[in-house]
């Protein structure tokens, strides 16, 4: 039976990760107390004695702004583990999954960015998300790395929640309405990696290397909330913000230490051809999500 390593799998991805994969094997799942990923010996050990036939590494170090003054952690996570696990990987004759994110991009192209297009970081997250890439390409390993934005689910924390908690508390909110990019649900994230998963271990053959895998359309993060606040009353809930009171501003407005991308679309083409994968409009997860969060009795 086919064995998978997940590493992250308390968080929003290796959550979703946990029930997505399940039908195709035994699942080794993996959180922080398990297998640190900042610490190498650590990374190693996990991986000998799992012997898996597909690690999923859904870990990363995701706080933005603190990577600033983080560097260390933020490197030893994003960028030296995936080095780490595609030369264990090689070593025991596995395929790496691995997510990255549209961070590695400057955010200045006019349309969605190609996986051909030049990375340009804007920040140290960003970075150490690039060097993670690079350093899994030339691991010698087998890998698949899918590049996403704007990642929300319904287990952990993330924008949607935190607009709902936001719009139960204040009359009027301020949001960003200059950046744009897809929200993408975890649950997506990890059906479509499951998919392609079953693929690999059928031996069906295809490219592997890097891909990008976001929901359709796209929005900004003014837009975003509104439509979460708008759907959170449509459901009954009380909130002491309406739509209508949640206005834009631009990201100078919204100082932060490291700087977001204005553009985070990515172009999904490659993905969607080679695998024959429908990836739905961002409205379709966001929607699933609240209905769920917003069920009665909840």
């Amino acid at each position: 039976m086919p064995r998978f390593l997940i590493t992250g799998a308390t968080g929003q991805v290796g959550f979703e990760l946990r029930r997505a994969l399940a039908p195709l094997g035994e699942i080794i799942a993996c959180g922080s107390r398990e297998c640190d990923l900042s610490d190498a010996d650590a990374i190693r050990r996990t991986v000998r004695e799992v012997q898996p036939h597909v690690i999923v590494n859904a870990a990363a170090y995701t706080a933005v702004d603190k990577a600033e003054s983080q560097p260390d952690l933020a490197r030893a996570v994003n960028a030296t583990a995936p080095g780490l696990l595609g030369e264990q990987a090689a070593a025991c004759g596995a395929l790496v999954v691995h997510y990255s994110t549209d961070y590695v991009f400057d955010g200045k192209k006019a349309g969605p960015y190609t996986e051909s297009d030049q990375p340009r970081p804007l920040g140290l997250y960003g970075q150490t998300k690039l060097e993670g890439e690079q350093a899994l390409a030339s691991s010698g390993a087998r890998y698949l790395i899918f590049r996403t934005s704007w990642v929300f689910g319904h287990h952990g924390k993330n924008f949607i929640k935190t607009i709902l908690r936001l719009a139960s508390e204040r009359t009027e909110l301020r949001i960003v309405a200059d950046q744009r990019g897809a929200p993408t649900g975890s649950a997506l994230l990890a059906d479509a990696t499951a998919h392609i998963a079953a693929s690999y271990l059928r031996g069906e053959a295809f490219p592997l290397g890097l891909y990008h895998l976001t929901a359709s359309g796209e929005t900004s993060w003014h837009e975003l909330a509104r439509h979460v606040v708008q759907r959170a009353l449509d459901a009954g809930k009380q909130l002491a913000a309406t739509p209508a009171a949640i206005l834009p501003i631009p990201s100078a407005e919204y100082a932060t230490p490291a700087a977001r991308p204005l553009n985070s679309l990515l172009e999904t083409r490659k993905l969607r051809e080679t695998f024959s994968l429908n990836l739905p409009d961002w409205r379709a997860g966001v929607d699933h999500m609240l209905d769920a969060i917003l069920a009665p009795g909840r």
